[in-house]
């Protein structure tokens, strides 16, 4: 059987769930989960995770660069011109050119600014950096992103946090339809079954955080979600059947007698 290959940027990946460094109690519950989830991609929150003051506890300690990529990411920033520097300081400190875009546009629902993250990322594909963006699922906006240069696309489920799942299937499956690059489900995912819908409905990856920091038994829901991508994947690649109103015989009805 042909392996699966997740790739993005050229860099290729065997998974395709992509785990936040977030929420957790400390930083060694933070890695166990991860190492559960099978995940090869974490999020770092630059401007919250410790990876340069050696006097405190440094996520390099316990989850290893050289076996698990970090991808620098802006959360927290609301205008383009702290996401630019956010992502410049993090190319002066690791050399990391891979990123996450994320410009918020309200504190209280943490939708994207859309006017920020298309300026942004214009810019930010212009110095090199391969940007993945957080982004609304608006399929014209969208577009826009990929055309200026995107590395993939990031719309949300709902809002951060908030484990609602998939609330407008249409849009994303329109961005499916439309989208050439990775399109990766980010934010919103609250269980396993919302990690197999956004798969199955043939999303290249989902990113997740909340749902797994924050569950009672975050090691067993970063278990869950591994399976939960991999089983939507599955699914996905297997074509489902045409869905009708009607019955159908799992019999044939030749040679009976």
């Amino acid at each position: 059987m042909k392996l699966d290959i997740f790739k993005i940027a050229n860099k290729k990946f065997k998974s395709r769930l992509i785990v936040g460094t977030g929420k957790y109690k400390n930083m060694k519950e933070c890695a166990k989960a991860i190492k559960i989830s099978g995940a090869e991609i974490v999020t770092v929150a630059v401007r919250r995770v410790n990876i340069v003051d050696k006097s405190k506890p440094l996520l390099m300690d316990y989850i290893d660069p050289k076996k698990i990529m970090y991808l620098p990411n802006t959360a927290g920033c609301f205008t383009s011109k702290d996401a630019l520097r956010t992502l410049r300081l993090a190319r002066e400190i690791g050399g990391w050119k891979l990123v996450k875009l994320e410009v918020l546009g309200d504190k209280k629902n943490l939708f994207p600014d859309m006017i920020e993250t298309l300026k942004s990322t214009e810019i930010l594909t212009k110095e090199g950096f391969k940007v993945m963006v957080y982004c609304n699922d608006d399929p014209l906006m969208c577009k826009r992103l990929e055309n200026s240069g995107a590395s993939a696309i990031m719309p949300l489920a709902a809002p951060i946090g908030s484990g609602l799942g998939i609330q407008n299937k249409t849009n994303i499956q329109i961005l499916r339809n439309q989208t050439k690059v990775p399109l990766i489900i980010d934010a919103g995912i609250g269980q396993a079954s919302d990690a197999v819908e956004a798969m199955e409905m043939g999303c290249d990856a989902v990113l997740i955080n909340t749902a797994i920091a924050k569950a009672k038994n975050p090691f067993q829901m970063a278990a869950a979600m591994k399976y939960a991508v991999i089983s939507g994947r599955k699914s996905f690649l297997s074509g489902r059947i045409i869905p009708t109103l009607h019955g159908s015989p799992s019999t044939t009805k030749k040679g009976l007698i």
